[in-house]
């Protein structure tokens, strides 16, 4: 959660490195860069979700202002996201047709490979409540009241309805099975370890292993 000036500074600054990883700001610029654009998208997100925590009239207007302009943005990236969803370490990158529920909670570092859905089911507002460092695949959605442990992948093209307590696995189908797990096959202790890692963090979720 940004709620201080430097927590805005230290959240831009990191996902700055990750959008110019290769320092050049100037050639992103001349060659019109989709990179350069989706960072814009970002930054502006941020600073959304900073104003939106401050209170008094300036930091109201400054709320109106981003959202306009974040939603600029977003309708030309085929973005739509609400602020205060993604901890720092946002990646993005093919921003087309992303979508995410207001509702969702996502840890740091995420990464989106585009055409992607976090969101509610349509029943009911429980949106996905997902852990650090989940890398997220071209086309893969994430729908209903879905908990995810830290460190998952979730292949292309995967639809995720069910929760995953393992601690790096990977997903993949639809719907969404385990299908990898770090050092091997599904042991009793692994299991135990992810369980107790991801009930720390979340308190609850389903536990998927087949």
């Amino acid at each position: 959660m940004i709620l201080t000036k430097d927590d805005l500074k230290s959240c831009i600054d990191e996902e700055k490195k990750i959008y110019f990883e290769d320092g050049n700001y100037i050639n992103l610029l001349i060659y019109n860069e989709i990179r350069l654009k989706t960072y814009r998208y970002v930054k502006c997100l941020r600073k959304l979700e900073y104003h939106r925590n401050q209170k008094g009239f300036f930091h109201k207007l400054m709320y109106v202002y981003y959202r306009r302009r974040k939603n600029r943005f977003g309708e030309r990236l085929g973005i739509e996201m609400e602020e205060g969803c993604f901890d720092t370490g946002l990646t993005i990158y093919h921003p087309e047709s992303i979508v995410v529920n207001g509702f969702s909670k996502i840890g740091k570092n995420c990464k989106l490979h585009g055409d992607n859905c976090i969101g509610n089911n349509g029943k009911n507002l429980d949106s996905p409540v997902l852990g650090n460092n989940i890398r997220v695949g071209v086309g893969a959605k994430i729908i209903g009241n879905v908990r995810l442990a830290d460190d998952i992948t979730i292949a292309a093209g995967s639809v995720v309805v069910n929760s995953c307590e393992i601690v790096g696995a990977v997903l993949a189908g639809v719907p969404a099975k385990v299908v990898k797990i770090p050092g091997g096959g599904i042991t009793l202790f692994k299991i135990i370890r992810s369980l107790l890692m991801f009930i720390s963090n979340y308190k609850k979720g389903g536990l998927v292993v087949c």
